[in-house]
């Protein structure tokens, strides 16, 4: 193992061969690093981390943070997390957090300055891109593409194989409630595989997404979309099919 020192590294931790760590890392108790990563300046690796092999990490990154719950907060617990778990070859940017109690699949991609919540699953492959957040029990699916500062609700599914543009925003909370009946109400969004969400749309709260659907840019859609459908406008409504050759299954 190559350094530059000073860095802090627990006793308790198991770390593979090849590993080149930063000026400033301090790797926590319990954190199991693989072959052959790669760990940025300052960067924090939590009690109960564990990084695959060859696992890029960027500069003042922190793995493994616990959530902080407010008084009022609604959908955030104040249990304790084990992780995450980060696959082989996952690269990380700079100033990132991956909170504890998630799991980046194989190969996933994730841009400087986004958020993973806690309980939040990223299959393989998966690009998340700067800026984006993930909020708390979220599942994301494999291949897909979440691009710049786009913002995953709590409580959403998300399929295989699915692009959400730039500024993507999606909801879990219909009434903006101030009782505590609001708890029984929220529900975040579904988008099933190969859907497809334009620069700047909006899905509301429980609104699923049919498979090759498409949302067009800036549009509000306030019910579920029909697979291979396009929908356009606020409120969104279908005007057509998606074309054949844009089908996921038509795709080489």
């Amino acid at each position: 193992m190559s350094s530059h020192s000073p860095i802090s590294v627990h006793a308790d931790a198991i770390l593979g061969e090849d590993i080149v760590m930063g000026h400033g890392v301090i790797v926590e108790a319990g954190v199991e690093i693989g072959d052959g990563c790669r760990i940025g300046h300052h960067t924090v690796l939590r009690t109960g981390t564990r990084l695959g092999n060859k696992v890029q990490i960027g500069d003042q990154t922190v793995l493994g943070q616990q959530p902080m719950r407010a008084a009022n907060s609604a959908v955030t617990s104040n249990a304790r997390h084990e992780g995450p778990t980060i696959g082989d070859r996952v690269r990380i940017g700079s100033s990132s957090i991956i909170y504890a109690g998630c799991t980046l699949g194989e190969d996933v991609f994730v841009a400087d300055l986004a958020t993973v919540r806690e309980d939040v699953t990223v299959g393989r492959k998966t690009i998340i891109g700067r800026g984006v957040a993930i909020e708390n029990q979220c599942t994301i699916g494999a291949f897909c593409k979440l691009e710049t500062n786009a913002y995953i609700t709590a409580y959403s599914t998300v399929g295989n194989h699915v692009f959400v543009a730039p500024g993507v925003r999606t909801s879990n909370d219909n009434f903006i409630g101030r009782t505590e009946e609001r708890f029984q109400h929220f529900k975040g969004v579904i988008a099933e595989d190969g859907a497809r969400l334009g620069v700047g749309c909006t899905i509301l709260p429980g609104r699923r997404v049919g498979k090759d659907a498409v949302i067009a840019a800036g549009s509000v859609l306030t019910r579920d979309a029909k697979p291979e459908t396009v929908y356009v406008g606020v409120p969104a409504r279908a005007v057509g099919p998606v074309p054949p050759e844009q089908l996921l299954q038509n795709q080489d």
